[in-house]
């Protein structure tokens, strides 16, 4: 019929990419969108006391 797949179902994966909302304070290139689990960084930033509103990207 001359369709593609991706012509079909949009071009995209079906999944949607969340934009990163924290930041390692340590290492800048470490990254958490604030779903799912969190990363190990986070919870030891968060156990030494930084409160998570100091790591949000501005």
């Amino acid at each position: 019929m001359g369709f593609s797949l991706a012509d079909l179902a949009g071009g995209k994966s079906g999944k949607a990419v969340s934009a990163p909302k924290y930041q390692d304070p340590n290492d800048p290139t470490r990254t958490w969108t604030g779903r799912g689990r969190k990363p190990g960084w986070f919870q030891a930033a968060l156990d030494a006391g930084t409160p998570p509103e100091e790591m949000l990207i501005a």
